[in-house]
């Protein structure tokens, strides 16, 4: 099952709340419960749970309701109304042990928005767009120290990639005044990084649990950009990278607890260190295939300086009858992008996400888990040295499917 690197409109800063459709559904509150092949990506203690083999296939819709960019000049809904994703699990225990060994491929999240044929500040139309996406193959083990102690640990194979189209076919020189436009292609990042997790059953009730997650630092490199000069025409430089982008350090703490048979409640707060993986974004392209273009692409340094994020997730989980689980969740996280470094290009502004959902037992071997996620409305106004003063806002519906399969 492919995991797609396209950009998702997360809210976490650049990540998805949740990984698989029971993470999800219950908004991300996943740290004490991670009974699925998701515990690769959010506590791999909670592998110890699945005591027979397990199979997960997942996959998301989004649907944009209200991507648009706004400036003096334009108001636009972004193009890419939908984005899929899609990955798997399977885990399985380890004969004469008591430990539980998986492998998963996720989509870790992204952003990006597509504006055609906007009116540009120099009188022509051009594109405006930025595609940054995140995909992870993840395996892990989970053993059993105890009957109350679970610990996990799983390795993170991290690829990015990320597209642009910044006005690619204007240009503009007079006196003092240069702009010249690019497209941006094939640039991309493969990197290690690590997650460890523990899970402690307190009473037969409770669960505490807690997971660290090692930054990811993504320099994607090996791209190509055509820059368009007013003197020159269309230049291609043959070695293109984009570096400040990283995954965060993030040290999540939570509870599960099941007051009866039927319930259970889970709260997990996640601490995001979004302040030193993302600050400045550099964009820098060489070895141009015209020797009268500057050997290094003129585009400054883009500040980002984004702030530490704390996220707040609740979930609920109600067993209808033996074959019927309903699920409910809310998940909050504030905008961790400085108002005066907002853009169109990452529009990762969104907050608050509300969810809901059910999983239906087909037989005693097969499980189905579907329900929506609903990015509620929000907006940042903001001034764009190029665009002047803007606005961008953001609106989305998710999809969210899961099939399982036990032996």
């Amino acid at each position: 099952m492919l995991a797609a690197a396209s950009p998702a409109h997360a809210t976490n800063g650049i990540n998805l709340i949740g990984f698989g459709a029971e993470s999800t559904l219950m908004g991300g509150a996943d740290v004490a419960v991670a009974r699925d092949t998701s515990a690769l990506n959010t506590n791999p203690a909670g592998l110890t749970q699945i005591k027979a083999p397990l199979l997960d296939m997942f996959g998301s819709v989004l649907r944009t309701t209200d991507l648009v960019h706004k400036d003096p000049r334009n108001e636009e809904h972004a193009s890419n109304r939908y984005t899929f994703l899609g990955g798997g699990g399977y885990a399985r225990p380890l004969e004469n042990t008591d430990c539980t060994a998986g492998i998963g491929l996720f989509a870790q999240g992204g952003a990006g928005g597509v504006f055609d044929n906007l009116r540009t500040p120099f009188g022509n139309r051009d594109d405006l767009s930025s595609l940054f996406g995140i995909a992870k193959i993840i395996p892990g083990i989970g053993c059993q120290v105890n009957e109350k102690l679970s610990l996990g640990a799983s390795l993170n194979l991290v690829y990015g990639s990320i597209e642009q189209d910044f006005f690619s076919n204007t240009s503009f020189s007079a006196g003092s005044t240069n702009f010249a436009g690019y497209k941006l292609e094939g640039a991309s990042a493969i990197r290690t990084g690590f997650k460890l997790g523990m899970q402690y059953k307190l009473t037969p009730t409770l669960t505490l649990a807690a997971a660290y997650t090692e930054k990811t630092e993504l320099p994607m490199t090996g791209g190509t950009l055509v820059a368009d000069y007013a003197t020159l025409g269309k230049v291609k430089y043959a070695n293109a990278s984009v570096k400040g982008f990283a995954l965060p350090r993030e040290v999540a703490v939570g509870l599960a607890f099941k007051p009866t048979d039927e319930w259970l409640l889970s709260f997990k707060l996640n601490w995001l260190n979004w302040d030193d993986a993302i600050n400045d974004i550099k964009l820098r392209a060489t070895k141009p295939n015209n020797a009268a273009a500057p050997a290094v692409y003129p585009f400054p340094v883009a500040a980002a300086d984004w702030k530490d994020q704390w996220v707040v997730a609740t979930g609920v989980a109600y067993k209808w009858d033996d074959r019927t689980t309903l699920y409910a969740g809310h998940n909050y996280g504030k905008n961790p992008i400085p108002r005066q470094n907002s853009s169109p290009l990452l529009a990762g502004i969104l907050e608050h996400h509300l969810t809901f959902g059910a999983a239906r037992k087909i037989d005693q071997n097969w499980l189905m888990t579907g329900g929506v996620e609903w990015m509620l409305p929000v907006s940042v106004k903001y001034n764009s040295r190029l665009l002047g003063d803007s606005e961008i806002r953001n609106e989305a519906i998710f999809l969210h499917f899961m099939l399982s399969r036990r032996w």
